[in-house]
């Protein structure tokens, strides 16, 4: 229901902010990151709208299909024991600073291949990275990601109430250095 209600304000905020390169980068506190909230329940009608609306500017990169690629670059048996190794730190499975290919480094790498496109990277099913101790921040303020051309769009599922977020209705978001479309 409230996709009904708000999306038109929301996708007009959106590219607005994906226009005025100049704006954003004062408005978000020196970042170049736009977040763009929605209800959990709503995902999907977002993610369909805006690549009806951003097909031409944008390309889509959907993290649970790099969870699922990362996963896939270890093999089963090998992720398993690593991640049993260090389930109490899992940023040490999916963000480490190890020379080797992990979550993180695909993330990026992907964000790096569509703005060399000259096209503007839209983050999609994010939820995923909850339990990976890698945090939208983590991608925002990375140094590749504040010096691009065009900004960062990352779909946040989350819930704003009495001036706090929620990341997936229920984690307290971090101060981002970010625009906010609420």
């Amino acid at each position: 229901m409230t996709y009904i209600i708000n999306h038109k304000k929301k996708f007009t905020d959106l590219k607005h902010h994906i226009d005025s390169q100049d704006h954003l980068l004062r408005e978000a506190n020196g970042g170049n990151s736009i977040l763009f909230s929605y209800s959990p329940i709503d995902e999907e009608l977002y993610i369909q709208k805006a690549k009806e609306l951003f097909a031409e500017k944008a390309e889509f990169i959907d993290i649970s299909k790099l969870f699922v690629q990362y996963i896939d670059q270890e093999g089963w048996e090998s992720f398993e024991a690593l991640y049993n190794d260090f389930k109490s730190t899992p940023h040490l499975v999916f963000h480490s600073d190890d020379p080797e290919t992990d979550l993180f480094d695909l993330i990026i790498s992907e964000i790096d291949r569509v703005n060399n496109k000259n096209k503007v990277p839209i983050l999609i099913r994010t939820g995923c990275l909850l339990g990976t101790g890698i945090e939208n921040v983590n991608i925002m303020e990375h140094k590749s990601i504040m010096k691009m051309e065009r900004p960062l769009v990352i779909f946040y599922p989350s819930k704003i109430e009495n001036d706090n977020m929620y990341f997936l209705n229920y984690k307290p978001a971090s101060k981002y250095r970010c625009v906010l479309v609420k």
